[in-house]
């Protein structure tokens, strides 16, 4: 994280996502439709960022940034896709057995999770999480190389003791997650370094919804920003709002350009007398805040709802020249 966005942590404001740890994460998805077809898929993500994939049907990994595959070795690319290959075939052969051994109708789901954060202390933490129709199922305790069971039913105490039975596969897995994953995030961070730590400023707006005669609803959309976190607050008089029951905001959700953007809304009384702004804080503008000013007057309110029934009568209009145009 770079020093900018490292100062602007310490300003008052809550912050969504905050910055810290660094992710690699892989994850692969199994829908078992039938005793003869599995649909599998898998991909890795470098922060938000996802770096490679495995294709469908040969099961090769794909690199999607140009900067992923010069990062490695190529002979150590070649090492990861056999191990993968072995992995995926172990695991579908395992799995259907015991779809056949319990009686597990078709279709069923499992999913991984699995990688490593690194944290700025240079502590680090490695996970590997299996769910079964959504639900965990089982999960991999590194430093001990032993599997434990989320579930307690006939299928998950059998699967746990047939992992924990294969000890080469846990000593693999482990040093996989021990090291490797850990100096392979480190060289994808050298290589992709300037897609990493680029900076897209906020947009931002400030609309009003009235949603009683008692009660307007202002709403601030923040848009276009990278990286995630992000520090959006409401001031009234210059005063930031605390907390409460009027207040909210909603999680950061991808735009599909790679950026992000979220809405936190105000409910307040209209023509209360008080000023309102919103105001956004980003490392791509360093220090600096936008600042977006509501004008809480019924004239305000008013131009809004006016500019809103203009467009919908020329949409109207447009419409129905359209139809009489079309109608033959």
């Amino acid at each position: 994280m770079q020093f900018p966005c490292l100062l602007l942590f310490i300003l008052p404001g809550v912050w969504a996502d905050p910055e810290g740890s660094q992710k690699l994460h892989l994850f692969q998805t199994f829908i078992f439709y039938n005793s003869n077809f599995v649909d599998l898929s898998a991909w890795a993500t470098l922060e938000d960022i996802i770096i490679a994939a495995l294709q469908k049907y040969t099961r090769e990994i794909i690199y999607l940034q140009p900067w992923v595959s010069p990062a490695l070795p190529a002979d150590e690319w070649e090492n990861l896709q056999n191990l993968f290959r072995i992995y995926v075939y172990n695991y579908i052969q395992i799995l259907q057995e015991k779809a056949r051994l319990y009686q597990i109708p078709y279709p069923f789901v499992f999913q991984c999770k699995t990688g490593c954060e690194l944290y700025p202390n240079g502590s680090s933490t490695k996970f590997y999480h299996l769910a079964y129709n959504a639900h965990s199922f089982l999960s991999f305790d590194v430093d001990s190389s032993h599997w434990k069971r989320w579930q307690e039913n006939e299928l998950a105490v059998h699967i746990e003791q047939e992992f924990n039975s294969f000890t080469d596969f846990s000593a693999t897995l482990q040093l996989l997650l021990n090291s490797t994953c850990i100096d392979h995030m480190k060289r994808f961070i050298e290589y992709g370094r300037a897609a990493l730590e680029r900076r897209e400023p906020p947009v931002a707006t400030v609309f009003a919804h009235m949603r009683d005669p008692a009660q307007l609803l202002l709403v601030c959309r923040v848009t276009g920003f990278y990286p995630r976190p992000i520090s959006v607050a409401w001031l009234r008089d210059g005063q930031e709002v605390p907390p409460g029951p009027g207040l909210n905001t909603s999680t950061i959700l991808p735009n599909a350009d790679l950026t992000y953007q979220l809405r936190s809304t105000l409910i307040v009384a209209p023509d209360d007398g008080h000023t309102y702004a919103c105001r956004v804080r980003h490392c791509s503008l360093g220090t600096r805040s936008l600042l977006i000013p509501w004008g809480s007057s019924k004239g305000a309110l008013g131009i809004g709802v006016a500019v809103v029934v203009l467009l919908t009568v020329a949409a109207a209009c447009i419409a129905t020249v359209w139809y009489y145009r079309h109608r033959c």
